[in-house]
């Protein structure tokens, strides 16, 4: 039998999301939206002297999937660079699409991923999953850019 695509955890997940709040002096700001299903994500960021992320704020306007998916960003997300939350994005948004388990350090750093697996079976909700980590490595990547230009 197929688990459900929405189940208590990831509903109290996506009703207790960290950092729900947008920074009001952020170093840069992200903004994605899901062309499938316009669900949205805009991430604030502040960043030390070497890159990691300091201070975060976001602002989720997702289904109970994009808030779950933002909710376990915005519990681990201080101390990431922006290079690790690219390579998790791209890690998340290939394991979404292929088999097997969660890979590592994905899973390492972000265990509770796991619970999107009934989701993998439903491509048009991979988008809004996705959101709060491309959204988070796009605002430090342009943090970092502009901690090196100044």
């Amino acid at each position: 039998m197929d688990a459900p695509l929405y189940n208590a955890r990831i509903l109290r997940l996506a009703a207790s999301i960290p950092h729900a709040d947008r920074l009001k002096a952020p170093q840069a700001t992200a903004r994605r939206t899901s062309q499938v299903c316009g669900s949205r994500v805009t991430a604030d960021v502040v960043l030390d002297a070497d890159s990691r992320i300091i201070a975060f704020g976001q602002e989720v306007r997702a289904c109970a999937l994009g808030q779950a998916a933002a909710a376990i960003l915005g519990a681990a997300v201080i101390g990431e660079r922006a290079a690790t939350l690219a390579q998790a994005h791209e890690q998340l948004k290939g394991w979404l699409k292929g088999d097997g388990p969660l890979p590592e350090p994905l899973a390492a750093r972000f265990p509770e991923l796991a619970l999107f697996e009934p989701a993998r079976a439903h491509p048009a909700r991979h988008p809004s999953i996705l959101l709060a980590f491309e959204a988070s490595a796009a605002a430090a990547a342009e943090a970092e850019a502009l901690a090196l230009q100044g």
